[in-house]
C-alpha cells in the first residue's frame, strides 16, 4: 500500500509568547515616507507579471500603502529594537483609550503585515545575545 508508512511525529514547536517577540520590517519595503504623523510604505513591483503590468498596462512601479496614525506608530517601531510588549506600552501611552482594544488590534495588524511578507521576527538567539552584551 502506498503511503501507509507511519510518519515520524515531529516534536511540537515550543509555544512562543507574542509579547516577547521582536518584529522587524522586511527588505521588501523599498522605503518609508513620513508626512506629518502618517507613514506610507512603498513596495516595488518585482515579480515578472507585475513588471509586465508596469510596462504594458502603465501601472505604477510601486505599490503605496497609506497607514493611519496608529499603524504608522506601530510600523515606525518595528525595527528590531522593541518587543511587541514595549510597542504596545508606547502606543497605549501615546494614544490612550483611542487605541483600545490595543492587544487584539496590534496582534491582528502584525499578523496581516506578516501574511503579506512585510514583517518578520527577529530570531530569539540574536535578541538574547544582544541582551547579554548589554549587561
Amino acid at each position: 500500500m502506498l503511503g501507509s508508512k507511519f510518519r515520524k511525529k515531529r516534536p511540537a514547536a515550543e509555544p512562543r509568547n507574542l509579547l516577547d517577540m521582536v518584529p522587524i520590517l522586511t527588505d521588501r519595503i523599498a522605503s518609508v515616507e513620513k508626512n506629518e504623523e502618517r507613514v506610507t510604505l512603498l513596495l516595488p513591483r518585482r515579480s515578472w507579471l507585475e513588471r509586465q503590468s508596469v510596462q504594458w498596462l502603465k501601472q505604477p512601479a510601486t505599490i503605496q500603502i497609506h497607514l493611519d496614525v496608529l499603524g504608522s506608530a506601530v510600523v515606525c517601531r518595528c525595527r528590531g529594537n522593541h518587543t511587541v510588549e514595549e510597542i504596545a506600552d508606547e502606543i497605549h501611552r501615546r494614544f490612550g483609550e483611542a487605541a483600545e482594544p490595543l492587544l487584539p488590534r496590534l496582534a491582528k495588524f502584525m499578523e496581516v503585515l506578516e501574511a503579506n511578507g512585510l514583517l518578520t521576527w527577529l530570531p530569539e538567539i540574536e535578541r538574547k545575545n544582544d541582551g547579554l552584551a548589554s549587561q
